[in-house]
């Protein structure tokens, strides 16, 4: 079990983020501890609900507790779902079964804290959503600081354009105190942002080879893979012109946290821009030869990008787990 990655992730469930929790689920390198969610893609309770729902069609073969999370930004206003990228049902309206389990009544930042207080040095969180319930988690217990083994963070953009507006990403623009406050902590964060997902993209190709390589044990989750990223396409088509792909964000998240060979890092200094309009939520870099401005973050900058997805499909076209 020591070469087991022992992860908590934090989500948003939406389509990219059913990817993650699939792919997580069924590599044979992690063990997912516990899922936390939270509001971004969807309101909170249907990201509970999809959350639910993805977990028991990959019937991974262990129980996987699903806390509940924020509903709104620290400070800010939740303008609702964007059900013209992820559906109304956040999973691209597919259709899947509703779950059996229940979410645990613990709440998500008090599970967080609990498990890496429980497992110091142990856990790696990957968040593929907003970063309020971290966030609240460190202002809970600002001790849990030293004590996940890394934090990876799907959101921002350095060099990239942003998705939001020109400068900001989606995960960051949603609440940006939160971001603030993971920035200005001392949590060992990874940022996997627009800078490499948009690279790390899943064709209609690599679905055609799904299908006629998926065995019988995955078939149905190919079949939901297939049915929910129709409405990604459609969308990744009309904004960044792509014909036939989606970008992996999330995915990419969870792929790097155990496999940092992807892509290539680099520290750099800096904070997350607080205030209003179109920089609220942007990454802040100070590129400077006498940089003060911040403090020192690691950044995916680039990306073996069919490495990565190749490692996505994997887990899709193998039996078992």
């Amino acid at each position: 079990m020591s070469n087991i990655n022992r992860m908590l992730l934090d989500v948003d469930t939406g389509i990219d983020d059913a990817l993650a929790i699939l792919y997580a689920l069924l590599s044979p390198e992690i063990k997912v501890e516990g899922i936390t969610t939270g509001f971004g893609n969807t309101d909170v309770a249907q990201a509970t609900e999809n959350t639910l729902r993805v977990i028991q069609l990959a019937n991974c073969g262990y129980e996987v507790p699903v806390a509940v999370g924020a509903a709104s930004p620290i400070e800010r206003i939740f303008h609702g779902a964007v059900p013209h990228i992820h559906g109304n049902n956040g999973i691209g309206d597919a259709s899947l079964p509703p779950s059996i389990k229940k979410p645990i009544e613990e709440s998500a930042t008090d599970f967080i804290i609990r498990k890496v207080n429980e497992n110091p040095g142990e856990l790696i969180l990957v968040t593929v959503g907003r970063l309020t319930n971290l966030a609240i988690a460190l202002q809970k217990d600002p001790s849990i600081v030293t004590k996940f083994k890394k934090v990876v963070i799907m959101g921002g953009a350095v060099f990239a354009p942003g998705n939001v507006t020109p400068v900001s990403e989606a995960n960051l623009y949603g609440d940006p105190e939160a971001a603030s406050i993971v920035f200005e902590s001392e949590l060992p964060i990874t940022i996997v942002g627009l800078d490499v997902t948009q690279r790390t993209r899943l064709t209609r190709n690599h679905l055609e080879m799904l299908s006629r390589q998926a065995p019988p044990d995955k078939r149905e989750i190919v079949d939901f893979i297939k049915e929910a990223t129709e409405r990604y396409f459609a969308f990744y088509e009309f904004s960044n012109h792509f014909i036939g792909e989606c970008a992996m964000h999330d995915p990419l998240a969870v792929l790097v946290a155990v496999n940092p060979s992807l892509v290539k890092i680099e520290a750099m200094n800096a904070v997350i821009d607080c205030g209003t309009g179109y920089t609220a939520g942007m990454i802040i870099t100070d590129r400077r030869v006498r940089s003060i401005v911040g403090r020192a973050v690691d950044f995916c900058l680039e990306v073996d990008e069919e490495k990565a997805i190749a490692q996505m499909l994997s887990v899709f076209i193998g039996e078992g787990r």
